[in-house]
Protein backbone atom coordinates (compact mmCIF):
# COMPACT_ATOMS: atom_id res chain seq x y z
CA UNK A 1 0.00 0.00 0.00
CA UNK A 2 1.28 3.46 -0.88
CA UNK A 3 0.24 6.00 1.69
CA UNK A 4 0.49 9.40 0.00
CA UNK A 5 0.57 12.26 2.47
CA UNK A 6 -1.66 15.20 1.62
CA UNK A 7 -1.28 18.64 3.11
CA UNK A 8 -3.22 19.78 6.15
CA UNK A 9 -4.79 22.49 4.03
CA UNK A 10 -6.33 19.94 1.69
CA UNK A 11 -7.40 17.94 4.69
CA UNK A 12 -9.22 20.86 6.28
CA UNK A 13 -10.99 21.58 3.02
CA UNK A 14 -11.95 17.92 2.79
CA UNK A 15 -13.58 18.01 6.22
CA UNK A 16 -15.76 20.88 5.08
CA UNK A 17 -16.67 19.13 1.87
CA UNK A 18 -17.32 15.84 3.66
CA UNK A 19 -19.86 17.48 5.94
CA UNK A 20 -21.72 18.97 2.97
CA UNK A 21 -21.65 15.74 0.96
CA UNK A 22 -22.93 13.77 3.89
CA UNK A 23 -26.07 15.88 4.13
CA UNK A 24 -27.27 14.36 0.88
CA UNK A 25 -27.10 10.86 2.38
CA UNK A 26 -24.85 8.51 0.44
CA UNK A 27 -27.07 5.49 1.04
CA UNK A 28 -30.04 7.29 -0.53
CA UNK A 29 -27.86 8.48 -3.42
CA UNK A 30 -26.55 4.97 -4.03
CA UNK A 31 -30.05 3.51 -4.04
CA UNK A 32 -31.22 6.20 -6.44
CA UNK A 33 -28.48 5.58 -9.00
CA UNK A 34 -28.71 1.79 -8.64
CA UNK A 35 -25.09 0.86 -7.94
CA UNK A 36 -22.17 1.38 -5.56
CA UNK A 37 -19.16 3.26 -6.96
CA UNK A 38 -16.14 1.72 -5.30
CA UNK A 39 -12.55 3.00 -5.51
CA UNK A 40 -10.02 0.15 -5.79
CA UNK A 41 -6.33 -0.32 -6.54
CA UNK A 42 -5.41 0.86 -10.02
CA UNK A 43 -2.05 -0.94 -10.03
CA UNK A 44 -3.55 -4.44 -10.31
CA UNK A 45 -2.53 -5.52 -6.83
CA UNK A 46 -3.13 -9.27 -6.95
CA UNK A 47 -5.24 -10.55 -4.08
CA UNK A 48 -6.69 -7.16 -3.17
CA UNK A 49 -7.76 -5.33 -6.32
CA UNK A 50 -6.88 -6.63 -9.77
CA UNK A 51 -8.57 -6.69 -13.17
CA UNK A 52 -8.06 -9.46 -15.71
CA UNK A 53 -7.89 -9.12 -19.49
CA UNK A 54 -11.67 -9.56 -19.70
CA UNK A 55 -12.29 -6.69 -17.30
CA UNK A 56 -13.29 -8.87 -14.34
CA UNK A 57 -12.27 -7.57 -10.90
CA UNK A 58 -11.11 -9.83 -8.07
CA UNK A 59 -9.57 -9.34 -4.64
CA UNK A 60 -10.26 -8.99 -0.94
CA UNK A 61 -11.16 -5.31 -1.33
CA UNK A 62 -13.27 -6.07 -4.40
CA UNK A 63 -15.23 -8.65 -2.39
CA UNK A 64 -15.93 -6.02 0.26
CA UNK A 65 -17.34 -3.70 -2.40
CA UNK A 66 -19.54 -6.53 -3.67
CA UNK A 67 -20.69 -7.28 -0.12
CA UNK A 68 -21.86 -3.67 0.22
CA UNK A 69 -23.81 -3.99 -3.05
CA UNK A 70 -25.33 -7.29 -1.89
CA UNK A 71 -26.42 -5.64 1.36
CA UNK A 72 -27.95 -2.59 -0.32
CA UNK A 73 -29.50 -4.14 -3.44
CA UNK A 74 -29.58 -7.87 -2.77
CA UNK A 75 -27.32 -8.08 -5.82
CA UNK A 76 -23.52 -8.17 -5.50
CA UNK A 77 -23.08 -7.26 -9.17
CA UNK A 78 -24.52 -3.78 -8.70
CA UNK A 79 -21.13 -2.20 -8.17
CA UNK A 80 -18.83 -0.23 -10.46
CA UNK A 81 -15.10 -0.03 -9.86
CA UNK A 82 -12.91 3.02 -10.19
CA UNK A 83 -9.20 2.12 -10.38
CA UNK A 84 -7.17 4.67 -8.43
CA UNK A 85 -3.52 5.45 -7.82
CA UNK A 86 -2.22 6.19 -4.33
CA UNK A 87 -2.15 9.87 -5.24
CA UNK A 88 -5.69 10.00 -6.62
CA UNK A 89 -7.57 7.84 -4.10
CA UNK A 90 -8.21 10.50 -1.45
CA UNK A 91 -9.41 13.30 -3.77
CA UNK A 92 -11.73 10.78 -5.45
CA UNK A 93 -13.47 10.06 -2.13
CA UNK A 94 -13.46 13.69 -1.02
CA UNK A 95 -15.04 14.89 -4.27
CA UNK A 96 -17.80 12.27 -4.30
CA UNK A 97 -16.45 10.54 -7.40
CA UNK A 98 -16.65 7.29 -5.42
CA UNK A 99 -18.98 6.20 -2.61
CA UNK A 100 -16.44 4.11 -0.72
CA UNK A 101 -12.68 3.67 -0.92
CA UNK A 102 -11.54 0.05 -0.62
CA UNK A 103 -7.94 0.29 -1.79
CA UNK A 104 -5.63 -1.33 0.81
CA UNK A 105 -5.66 1.97 2.70
CA UNK A 106 -4.30 2.36 6.23
CA UNK A 107 -6.57 3.73 8.94
CA UNK A 108 -4.59 6.44 10.75
CA UNK A 109 -5.29 9.39 13.03
CA UNK A 110 -4.42 11.98 10.38
CA UNK A 111 -6.74 10.43 7.85
CA UNK A 112 -9.55 10.50 10.39
CA UNK A 113 -8.86 14.04 11.55
CA UNK A 114 -7.42 15.86 8.53
CA UNK A 115 -8.85 14.26 5.42
CA UNK A 116 -12.49 14.11 6.46
CA UNK A 117 -12.78 10.32 6.34
CA UNK A 118 -14.24 7.69 8.65
CA UNK A 119 -12.76 4.23 9.17
CA UNK A 120 -14.05 1.45 11.41
CA UNK A 121 -13.85 -1.99 9.83
CA UNK A 122 -10.41 -3.47 9.14
CA UNK A 123 -10.52 -6.11 6.41
CA UNK A 124 -6.77 -6.81 6.51
CA UNK A 125 -4.29 -6.29 9.35
CA UNK A 126 -0.94 -5.60 7.74
CA UNK A 127 2.47 -4.08 8.35
CA UNK A 128 5.41 -2.79 6.35
CA UNK A 129 8.04 -5.33 5.36
CA UNK A 130 11.04 -5.95 3.12
CA UNK A 131 11.72 -8.13 0.08
CA UNK A 132 15.20 -9.09 -1.14
CA UNK A 133 16.71 -11.48 -3.66
CA UNK A 134 17.75 -14.87 -2.33
CA UNK A 135 21.19 -14.24 -3.78
CA UNK A 136 21.86 -11.67 -1.06
CA UNK A 137 21.60 -14.46 1.54
CA UNK A 138 19.92 -12.09 4.01
CA UNK A 139 17.76 -13.57 6.76
CA UNK A 140 16.78 -10.43 8.68
CA UNK A 141 16.14 -6.76 8.00
CA UNK A 142 18.76 -6.02 10.65
CA UNK A 143 21.35 -7.23 8.12
CA UNK A 144 20.43 -4.53 5.58
CA UNK A 145 22.82 -1.78 6.67
CA UNK A 146 24.27 -0.09 3.59
CA UNK A 147 21.63 -1.49 1.26
CA UNK A 148 19.93 0.41 -1.55
CA UNK A 149 16.18 0.36 -0.83
CA UNK A 150 13.43 0.93 -3.41
CA UNK A 151 10.50 2.93 -2.00
CA UNK A 152 7.66 5.08 -3.26
CA UNK A 153 8.02 8.79 -2.59
CA UNK A 154 5.71 10.95 -0.48
CA UNK A 155 4.38 8.02 1.54
CA UNK A 156 4.38 6.91 5.14
CA UNK A 157 6.21 3.83 3.81
CA UNK A 158 9.12 6.17 3.12
CA UNK A 159 8.90 7.68 6.62
CA UNK A 160 8.67 4.28 8.31
CA UNK A 161 11.77 3.18 6.41
CA UNK A 162 13.79 6.17 7.62
CA UNK A 163 12.64 5.67 11.20
CA UNK A 164 13.49 1.96 11.21
CA UNK A 165 17.03 2.40 9.93
CA UNK A 166 17.70 5.34 12.24
CA UNK A 167 16.34 3.49 15.29
CA UNK A 168 18.62 0.53 14.54
CA UNK A 169 21.72 2.60 13.79
CA UNK A 170 21.91 1.47 10.17
CA UNK A 171 22.69 3.34 6.95
CA UNK A 172 20.83 2.89 3.68
CA UNK A 173 20.52 4.45 0.24
CA UNK A 174 16.92 5.31 -0.70
CA UNK A 175 16.02 4.72 -4.35
CA UNK A 176 12.84 6.75 -4.65
CA UNK A 177 10.14 6.87 -7.34
CA UNK A 178 6.69 8.46 -7.48
CA UNK A 179 4.79 5.57 -9.09
CA UNK A 180 4.57 1.96 -7.93
CA UNK A 181 5.27 0.72 -11.46
CA UNK A 182 8.57 2.63 -11.41
CA UNK A 183 9.53 1.10 -8.07
CA UNK A 184 8.69 -2.37 -9.40
CA UNK A 185 10.84 -1.84 -12.49
CA UNK A 186 13.79 -0.48 -10.49
CA UNK A 187 13.82 -3.47 -8.16
CA UNK A 188 13.42 -5.93 -11.02
CA UNK A 189 16.35 -4.35 -12.89
CA UNK A 190 18.64 -4.51 -9.86
CA UNK A 191 18.86 -0.78 -9.17
CA UNK A 192 18.21 -1.54 -5.50
CA UNK A 193 18.83 -4.45 -3.16
CA UNK A 194 15.59 -4.19 -1.21
CA UNK A 195 11.91 -3.42 -1.90
CA UNK A 196 9.80 -2.08 0.96
CA UNK A 197 6.04 -1.61 1.19
CA UNK A 198 3.20 -3.29 3.09
CA UNK A 199 3.93 -6.99 3.42
CA UNK A 200 0.72 -7.99 1.64
CA UNK A 201 1.81 -5.81 -1.30
CA UNK A 202 5.18 -7.54 -1.38
CA UNK A 203 3.51 -10.94 -1.76
CA UNK A 204 1.52 -9.55 -4.67
CA UNK A 205 4.45 -7.75 -6.31
CA UNK A 206 6.64 -10.86 -6.02
CA UNK A 207 4.16 -12.74 -8.23
CA UNK A 208 4.67 -10.16 -10.99
CA UNK A 209 8.46 -10.58 -11.06
CA UNK A 210 10.16 -12.63 -13.76
CA UNK A 211 11.31 -15.31 -11.28
CA UNK A 212 9.23 -15.04 -8.07
CA UNK A 213 11.06 -17.94 -6.42
CA UNK A 214 14.30 -15.92 -6.52
CA UNK A 215 12.91 -13.41 -4.00
CA UNK A 216 12.22 -13.75 -0.29
CA UNK A 217 10.13 -11.63 2.08
CA UNK A 218 11.94 -11.02 5.36
CA UNK A 219 10.17 -11.76 8.67
CA UNK A 220 10.31 -8.27 10.21
CA UNK A 221 7.18 -6.10 10.32
CA UNK A 222 8.14 -2.49 11.11
CA UNK A 223 4.76 -0.77 11.32
CA UNK A 224 1.05 -1.22 12.00
CA UNK A 225 -1.08 -0.97 8.87
CA UNK A 226 -4.78 -1.67 9.55
CA UNK A 227 -6.27 -1.66 6.06
CA UNK A 228 -9.94 -1.07 5.52
CA UNK A 229 -12.68 0.84 3.72
CA UNK A 230 -13.08 4.59 4.13
CA UNK A 231 -16.13 6.80 3.65
CA UNK A 232 -16.71 10.51 4.02
CA UNK A 233 -17.29 11.80 7.53
CA UNK A 234 -20.65 12.74 9.03
CA UNK A 235 -22.69 10.19 7.11
CA UNK A 236 -23.40 7.64 9.82
CA UNK A 237 -26.02 5.63 7.90
CA UNK A 238 -23.65 4.88 5.03
CA UNK A 239 -20.76 4.38 7.47
CA UNK A 240 -22.81 1.69 9.24
CA UNK A 241 -23.75 -0.08 6.00
CA UNK A 242 -20.14 -0.30 4.79
CA UNK A 243 -18.85 -1.38 8.22
CA UNK A 244 -21.52 -4.02 8.77
CA UNK A 245 -21.01 -5.47 5.31
CA UNK A 246 -17.56 -6.49 6.55
CA UNK A 247 -18.86 -7.51 9.97
CA UNK A 248 -21.45 -9.76 8.32
CA UNK A 249 -18.68 -11.64 6.54
CA UNK A 250 -16.83 -12.06 9.84
CA UNK A 251 -20.00 -13.14 11.65
CA UNK A 252 -20.78 -15.65 8.92
CA UNK A 253 -17.41 -17.29 9.45
CA UNK A 254 -17.90 -17.13 13.24
CA UNK A 255 -21.15 -19.08 12.88
CA UNK A 256 -19.67 -21.53 10.37
CA UNK A 257 -22.02 -20.29 7.66
CA UNK A 258 -20.64 -20.69 4.13
CA UNK A 259 -21.98 -20.23 0.64
CA UNK A 260 -22.34 -23.99 0.42
CA UNK A 261 -24.30 -24.59 3.64
CA UNK A 262 -26.18 -21.29 3.86
CA UNK A 263 -29.58 -22.64 2.86
CA UNK A 264 -29.30 -25.40 5.46
CA UNK A 265 -28.22 -22.92 8.14
CA UNK A 266 -31.38 -20.90 7.46
CA UNK A 267 -33.25 -23.75 9.16
CA UNK A 268 -31.19 -23.41 12.35
CA UNK A 269 -33.03 -22.94 15.64
CA UNK A 270 -30.11 -20.93 17.05
CA UNK A 271 -31.66 -17.49 17.70
CA UNK A 272 -28.42 -15.66 16.87
CA UNK A 273 -28.19 -17.40 13.50
CA UNK A 274 -31.91 -16.87 12.79
CA UNK A 275 -31.53 -13.18 13.58
CA UNK A 276 -28.38 -12.88 11.46
CA UNK A 277 -30.00 -14.50 8.44
CA UNK A 278 -33.21 -12.49 8.72
CA UNK A 279 -35.37 -15.39 9.87
CA UNK A 280 -36.43 -14.07 13.28
CA UNK A 281 -39.86 -12.45 13.48
CA UNK A 282 -40.20 -8.78 14.36
CA UNK A 283 -36.47 -8.06 14.07
CA UNK A 284 -35.52 -4.62 12.78
CA UNK A 285 -31.75 -4.84 12.22
CA UNK A 286 -32.03 -4.52 8.45
CA UNK A 287 -34.62 -1.76 8.67
CA UNK A 288 -32.46 0.14 11.16
CA UNK A 289 -29.56 -0.01 8.72
CA UNK A 290 -31.78 1.07 5.84
CA UNK A 291 -31.61 -2.40 4.30
CA UNK A 292 -33.73 -5.48 3.68
CA UNK A 293 -33.81 -8.02 6.52
CA UNK A 294 -32.04 -10.53 4.25
CA UNK A 295 -29.03 -8.23 3.82
CA UNK A 296 -26.57 -10.54 5.62
CA UNK A 297 -27.99 -13.65 3.90
CA UNK A 298 -27.39 -11.97 0.55
CA UNK A 299 -23.78 -11.15 1.43
CA UNK A 300 -22.95 -14.74 2.41
CA UNK A 301 -24.90 -16.21 -0.52
CA UNK A 302 -23.30 -14.04 -3.18
CA UNK A 303 -19.85 -13.19 -1.78
CA UNK A 304 -19.15 -15.67 1.02
CA UNK A 305 -17.90 -15.31 4.56
CA UNK A 306 -14.60 -13.60 5.39
CA UNK A 307 -12.64 -16.85 5.54
CA UNK A 308 -13.87 -17.89 2.10
CA UNK A 309 -12.93 -14.50 0.65
CA UNK A 310 -9.52 -14.54 2.34
CA UNK A 311 -8.63 -18.04 1.17
CA UNK A 312 -9.56 -17.58 -2.48
CA UNK A 313 -7.97 -14.13 -2.82
CA UNK A 314 -4.83 -14.13 -0.68
CA UNK A 315 -4.79 -17.41 1.28
CA UNK A 316 -3.94 -21.01 0.50
CA UNK A 317 -6.38 -21.17 -2.40
CA UNK A 318 -4.60 -18.27 -4.13
CA UNK A 319 -1.16 -17.85 -5.70
CA UNK A 320 -0.14 -15.58 -2.76
CA UNK A 321 -0.67 -18.31 -0.12
CA UNK A 322 -0.58 -15.87 2.82
CA UNK A 323 -1.21 -17.37 6.24
CA UNK A 324 -4.22 -16.04 8.17
CA UNK A 325 -2.00 -14.78 11.00
CA UNK A 326 -3.48 -11.63 12.54
CA UNK A 327 -6.40 -11.96 10.12
CA UNK A 328 -7.63 -15.15 11.74
CA UNK A 329 -10.85 -14.95 13.74
CA UNK A 330 -10.59 -13.71 17.32
CA UNK A 331 -11.52 -17.23 18.45
CA UNK A 332 -8.47 -18.63 16.65
CA UNK A 333 -5.86 -16.19 17.91
CA UNK A 334 -6.39 -13.45 15.34
CA UNK A 335 -7.79 -9.92 15.38
CA UNK A 336 -10.84 -10.31 13.14
CA UNK A 337 -13.79 -9.66 15.43
CA UNK A 338 -17.30 -8.39 14.75
CA UNK A 339 -19.69 -6.74 17.20
CA UNK A 340 -22.85 -8.78 17.88
CA UNK A 341 -25.41 -8.36 15.12
CA UNK A 342 -28.45 -8.21 17.33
Amino acid sequence: MKKTLLSAAIGVAAVGFGAVAAQAGTLDDVKAKGFVQCGVNGSNLAGFGAQDSSGNWTGLDVDLCRAVAAAVFGDATKVKFTPLSAKDRFPALQSGEIDVLARNTTWSASRDSQLGFDFRAVNYYDGQGFMVTKALNVKSALELSGAAVCVQSGTTTELNLADYFKANGMEYKPVVFEKQEEVDAAYQSGRCDVYTTDQSGLYSIRLSLANPADHVILPEIISKEPLGPAVRQNDSKWFDVVSYAHYAMITGEDFGITQANLDEMVKSENPDIKRFLGEEKDQTIGKDLGLDEKWAYNIIKQVGNYGESFERNVGQGSPLKIERGLNALWSKGGLQYAPPIR
